[in-house]
């Protein structure tokens, strides 16, 4: 039974946890072995790691809680490592560079990748307005 219970949280890793953040992926394992121990038939233990993960698992994905902060043209500039005076190709071959080392399929996450993104839109769109 547990060995059963390994390999299926394998598979599930190999196809949906890759892409999460270590506290996506301490949610899952929370709610997992809360799951497990429910059928086990431990209410007691079961209850105060199933609920919290699956709480901590809605919470990271953005379910709950408004969406998140809005990034500024300074801390686009950080996250790019580019100057004030950055025209379109520095700010373009920076986010390159940048979504090359960070994207899911080179071993990043999604939410450094989506990151980055943010970033050279907010600063090709502030080149825009000028």
């Amino acid at each position: 039974m547990i060995l059963l219970l390994l390999a299926a949280a394998g598979v599930a890793w190999w196809y949906w946890g890759r892409h999460l953040s270590r506290p996506q992926l301490i949610a899952a394992a929370s709610a997992l072995a809360g799951a497990f121990l429910a059928l086990r038939g431990a209410w007691a233990v079961a209850i105060p790691l199933f609920l919290p993960g699956i709480w901590l698992l809605v919470q990271q994905q953005g379910l709950v809680g408004g969406a998140a902060p809005a990034m500024d043209s300074a801390e686009a500039r950080r996250v790019l490592g580019v100057g004030p005076d950055a025209d379109p190709e520095a700010i373009r071959a920076a986010h390159r560079r940048l979504v090359a080392k960070v994207h899911p399929d080179q071993g990043g996450s999604a939410e450094l990748a989506s990151r980055v993104n943010a970033a050279r839109d907010i600063l090709l769109a502030e080149l825009a307005r000028r």
